[in-house]
């Protein structure tokens, strides 16, 4: 079964507030854009964004540049129907992080819940760290969280890996700096604790 064909049928099974990963706010994110500042037409991109509120929060606070991508459209659907009308306010992305789904220098955030730690080999990676490095802004900025070391070694069923902040910083390579860095226990909807590792980043000039 492919990646998109994984994911697909986990959305198609499963509702998403059933989930493991499952938050009803990304509260550790939502600080930071709020800190930030950014102007509400700032292109944010959501990253594995599927079935997450975190659109949701974004339109609420006024954000007018908003594109959620996902490898499972299944996932996405699952947003499209929950936000109703304000679906039109998104722009919506099928496709692999891996691969390029934006234009160079057109984001001025990049937020990644949960999608990095499911790319473990080295070629996944350094794609990953590629089309960040294309498609954020020179000044721009990019929140990734992942398990923490001391995390879950799976989810879904698949193999993960897991980083401290720093080690976030470093997988990001010299063309970011490390902005803050931060520390969750996320509780499944089962009650399961996991802890997840968050780095705030900046993309230096080049």
């Amino acid at each position: 079964m492919s990646t998109r064909e994984h994911w697909n049928d986990v959305y198609a099974k499963k509702e998403p507030t059933s989930v493991s990963w499952h938050r009803t706010h990304l509260e550790q994110s939502l600080t930071w854009v709020q800190q930030l500042e950014l102007p509400r037409t700032a292109h944010i991109v959501d990253i594995g964004g599927g079935a997450s509120t975190f659109v949701d929060d974004l339109l609420d606070q006024g954000f007018e540049s908003v594109s959620v991508a996902d490898i499972s459209a299944q996932a996405l659907e699952h947003s499209k129907r929950r936000l109703g009308p304000r679906t039109g306010q998104v722009r919506w992305v099928v496709g692999d992080v891996t691969e390029p789904l934006f234009p160079d220098d057109s984001v001025d955030l990049w937020h990644d819940r949960a999608v990095f730690h499911f790319l473990t080999s080295p070629s996944q990676q350094d794609a990953y760290r590629a089309q960040v490095s294309r498609c954020v802004r020179p000044g721009g900025v990019v929140i990734i969280a992942t398990f923490a070391p001391d995390g879950p070694e799976r989810c879904s069923g698949l193999q993960v890996a897991r980083y401290a902040p720093q080690e976030i910083a470093a997988a990001m390579g010299p063309g970011f700096e490390l902005l803050q860095e931060a520390a969750e226990e996320h509780s499944t909807p089962k009650g399961s604790p996991q802890a997840f590792a968050y780095a705030l980043l900046r993309r230096l000039p080049t």
